[in-house]
């Protein structure tokens, strides 16, 4: 333990506790708020602070607790912000790498598609969770714990327009492939969640009527499945993890 930081309560080290990045609205405010119904204290983050606060606020409305971290994941002093967060809660069991960026909108095709845009979707598709990751694995090794990143089928198929953000999430699933095959003593988790009504969606196909994509929280037994059931570390699609007829 580092010179200075608490000894955590055994209240601390029998409490679940769970980051999740880019909580204030889409999947990550309904994983959030899935997670705290499956008994997780919470530490939350966006950008929009006021958006994360009334997040936070129903999520606590409804019973849960949680600690929110207005911030831009790509800034490594928010970085910090998060893991003291952490130290604070007394330690941490669960990272959910959620925040992301569709990148450029509308979709370019690759040969149009602004370097700049490209970078910025790196950087937040992929070094921020690494370096988010980096700073937490110490408590994540000592409780056993485990990394679920959110990745999407565009880091698999070849979608015209999608080069940008496929090519960021394709590089995310094999920081994940490999960080399960060196961290043995953690559940790296890399999961695919399907088409969802969400902004980021909606994004993609400024304009177009997205109604008919099923809504966040659709997804979210699946994702407590995985967390809850602890399934070995690997890549995973929501679908599979649906209970049937559902």
């Amino acid at each position: 333990m580092r010179a200075g930081a608490a000894t955590p309560s055994v209240a601390a080290m029998d409490t679940k506790i769970a980051m999740v990045t880019g909580a204030s609205r889409g999947l990550g405010r309904a994983l959030a708020a899935g997670l705290a119904r499956e008994g997780y204290d919470l530490i939350t983050d966006a950008r929009d602070g006021d958006a994360l606060r009334a997040a936070a606020q129903q999520i606590r409305a409804a019973g849960g607790s949680v600690t929110a971290v207005p911030g831009d994941i790509t800034d490594p002093g928010h970085r910090l912000d998060l893991r003291r967060a952490a130290e604070q809660a007394g330690g941490l069991d669960l990272l959910v790498n959620n925040a992301g960026t569709l990148g450029a909108s509308p979709l370019p095709a690759l040969a149009d598609y602004p370097l700049d845009r490209l970078r910025a979707a790196f950087e937040v598709n992929v070094i921020a969770p690494v370096a988010l990751t980096q700073l937490l694995l110490p408590m994540l090794r000592s409780r056993g714990g485990a990394v679920l990143n959110i990745t999407s089928d565009a880091a698999v198929e070849a979608y015209a327009g999608w080069g940008g953000y496929g090519a960021a999430k394709a590089a995310l699933e094999q920081v994940s492939n490999v960080l399960a095959a060196e961290e043995v003593a953690i559940r790296v988790w890399w999961a695919d969640p399907g088409d969802l009504r969400t902004d980021m969606h909606q994004q993609a196909f400024p304009g177009e009527d997205i109604s008919d994509r099923p809504l966040p929280e659709s997804v979210v037994p699946a994702f407590a499945a995985l967390v809850t059931r602890r399934l070995p570390s690997g890549r995973y699609r929501a679908a599979h993890l649906l209970p049937a007829g559902r």
